[in-house]
């Protein structure tokens, strides 16, 4: 078993044996590992070789995209003239002459929050001690929502900007609302591409997924 076989099935071969490493570093013969927890880690390997390959051909391809959609940008700056070349940075479209494929190109800012956030969570709770229940019930959900910690520990944005959008003229409530876009740090931006398509112009566009949890099964043959 060469070394390529080894990392591919866990799988240590040792003056002539095979052995199995687990989480704490510890060699067992292979023959004293269970064949389920065997299965188990073959299962698992394989699943992560195909990932570990297909990640890599999703990269080349947005690579690839991307450098077809800036050559065509830099055709059309030669037509008007323009001699600077960059890359796409915009939200743009491409469509098909048939108008039946689309490239939709967008960029999406990466936002974080600073300490002014916690100011504006002190400011409504003291809105809502006062305001006391009543028909201020959804709102109080709402502002647990906001501010409930999601994964990493970040905040809900969307139910965030939610609470932002409220029309409520308490001066304490405005200034919440003020401290909100006071902490909103802009740390990047991504790109991202996405690819739709229709039968006809007349239809609505399908999105063509390329992620896994989107990803539709291939149709089974009758019969």
């Amino acid at each position: 078993m060469n070394a390529l076989e080894q990392g591919q099935y866990g799988v240590e071969e040792l003056d002539g044996k095979l052995y199995m490493r687990d989480a704490k570093g510890r060699l067992t013969a292979r023959d004293l590992v269970d064949p389920k927890d065997q299965l188990r880690d073959q299962m698992v390997r394989k699943c992560l070789a195909y990932a570990t390959d297909l990640s890599a051909q999703i990269a080349r391809f947005r690579s690839h995209c991307f450098d077809d959609i800036n050559s065509f940008l830099d055709l059309l700056k030669q037509e008007y003239g323009v001699t600077a070349k960059k890359e796409a940075k915009g939200n743009m479209s491409f469509v098909t002459y048939d108008g039946c494929f689309k490239i939709q190109v967008a960029i999406a800012d990466q936002i974080t929050f600073g300490a002014e956030l916690q100011i504006a969570k002190e400011l409504i709770d003291e809105c809502i001690v006062e305001w006391a229940g009543g028909a201020r019930d959804e709102i109080r959900a709402l502002v647990d929502h906001a501010f409930e910690p999601q994964k990493e520990g970040k905040v809900n944005r969307e139910a965030l900007f939610r609470l932002r959008s409220l029309n409520i003229e308490d001066p304490r409530w405005r200034r919440a609302v003020d401290a909100i876009n006071d902490a909103i740090r802009i740390v990047g931006s991504k790109q991202y591409i996405r690819f739709y398509h229709r039968a006809s112009p007349n239809d609505a566009w399908r999105h063509i997924p390329i992620d896994l949890a989107s990803a539709e099964a291939p149709e089974k043959a009758e019969g």
